[in-house]
């Protein structure tokens, strides 16, 4: 049965929010008294919809329905989670969360990125499903979501907001004491208040302070975070010797964390200069484009070593991941060419072909050696633990037409020979929107023991599957 989220606020990260249930198979209802609403959370739809299909290599759950609403009663009706993402002043965010309890009895996650939740909280009718679900943008590529509960939050409001955005891909990170601009922030605002002042003393320009961000330990704190990094700063002697080495430079007065530049006419012009002459050249969405690109890229590495928001992004994915059906063909891959498998000139490089075909493979030797109890369950990683395999011993590829990131595209399998030691498949890779032929492959397999490393006959079990879908693909549509 079809999930419904409420979104009360459709600005950049309610639009955000919205995208993120929509693209996970939850019907979304949203509330804007903006005129311009539909169009705006319509552009960021489209950029969702072109970047979180490529951090996976499966097919993400059709979409839900996106439908708009005069009120807020309406928008909340039938809702399971509510997500609040109106204007920072809490007078509005009083008056919105009393309409919401009004008609709705869902949890309440709020967007803010200072306000505590008791402050949110006061004179709402049922305090206890309130609480602080504060995102980062893109909300529809950024997993964390830090859910900050007041002592009046209910555990089980806590314990169901935790499970609800787990479903759709996100990381909740619960905050253990009510604070002012959470954990994260608390961060941006420590390094954003030190930009400033050297903007505004001449040491660096923006462009400068960015490149030593980007270029050093913004990547290092992408995959390892702060302590870890640190961890391993100080060498084999761990944590404990960095902090004696490094420790005595917190009295040193590099920093200027407790004071603030004057913010004055002269130093916006000055920022505001620096980042026009930056990347002015730009348009917004040039910039969200490139920025969500970029993020792809890196969090398709990560997932590669299975680290840090790599890791969640796998984790999700075997959650939505579906085992190939019985059927005349197999559908065997279903997903989004992502922006790392292309090159210079624009379209999927070969060697990708070479990695969907595999893909494509693993999932019939998924399917073939399923356990019967679990049928959907299975993967060529279980097969393998269990001692075999089918290696690959001959490949012939066809190349067709070409293929660019964003396309969605589908393999369809058809097992031409299955037969003892014997598995040839033949797949072809078909764009999703019209059924045109892109690529074929045709694919001899043989069984093999991994304990011998030599090739063996399958199992009655096993066999008995590949036969069974070798007569299946034999007959004609």
């Amino acid at each position: 049965m079809t999930k419904t989220a409420a979104i009360i606020g459709g600005g950049v990260i309610g639009g955000g929010w919205a995208a993120r249930f929509l693209l996970n198979g939850w019907n979304v209802r949203v509330f804007d008294p903006d005129p311009e609403a539909e169009r705006k959370i319509g552009e960021v739809m489209a950029n969702a919809r072109a970047a979180l299909p490529m951090l996976y290599d499966v097919a993400l759950p059709d979409e839900g329905a996106l439908t708009f609403h005069g009120s807020i009663a309406e928008a909340v009706e039938g809702a399971e989670w509510v997500q609040e993402s109106v204007s920072e002043r809490l007078d509005l965010k009083h008056k919105v969360m009393a309409e919401i309890q009004g008609a709705s009895t869902a949890p309440i996650g709020s967007s803010t990125s200072g306000f505590k939740p008791s402050e949110l909280q006061q004179g709402a009718p049922d305090p206890s499903r309130i609480m602080v679900a504060h995102p980062f943008n893109p909300v529809y590529l950024l997993p964390l979501i830090e859910i900050v509960p007041s002592p009046e939050t209910d555990e089980a409001a806590i314990a169901a907001a935790e499970e609800i955005l787990t479903s759709v891909g996100l990381y909740p990170l619960r905050v253990r004491k009510e604070i002012d601009a959470h954990i994260a922030d608390r961060f941006l605002e420590a390094v954003w208040r030190e930009a400033l002042w050297l903007v505004k003393d001449g040491v660096a320009t923006t462009e400068e302070i960015d490149n030593a961000i980007r270029f050093g330990f913004g990547i290092r704190w992408a995959q390892m975070g702060l302590f870890e990094t640190y961890r391993v700063a100080g060498g084999e002697a761990g944590m404990r010797h960095f902090m004696a080495q490094f420790g005595p430079a917190l009295k040193w007065p590099w920093t200027k964390l407790m004071d603030v530049p004057e913010f004055t006419p002269e130093l916006v012009d000055m920022i505001a200069d620096q980042s026009d002459a930056q990347s002015g050249h730009l348009s917004i969405r040039e910039l969200e484009k490139k920025r969500d690109k970029n993020l792809i890229a890196m969090m398709r590495a990560l997932r590669q070593q299975g680290n840090a928001s790599g890791r969640l992004i796998n984790t999700h994915q075997r959650t939505i991941r579906q085992l190939p059906r019985a059927a005349n063909p197999l559908v065997t891959q279903d997903r989004v060419v992502p922006v790392d498998w292309t090159d210079l000139n624009g379209h999927m490089n070969e060697g990708r072909y070479g990695q969907l075909f595999s893909d494509a493979a693993e999932e019939v030797i998924a399917y073939v050696s399923a356990d019967e109890a679990a049928p959907l369950a299975g993967t060529s990683e279980d097969y393998a633990a269990r001692g075999f395999n089918y290696f690959t011993v001959e490949t012939t590829t066809k190349y067709l037409a070409e293929t660019h990131a964003g396309e969605r595209i589908v393999v369809h399998t058809r097992i031409t020979e299955g037969r003892g030691k014997k598995l040839r498949c033949l797949h072809e890779m078909k764009r999703a929107s019209d059924g045109e032929v892109m690529a074929t492959c045709d694919q001899l397999m043989l069984h093999v023991s991994l304990e011998t490393r030599r090739t063996c006959e399958p199992s009655d079990e096993v066999l008995k599957k590949v036969e069974a879908l070798a007569a299946l693909h034999a007959k004609e549509n």
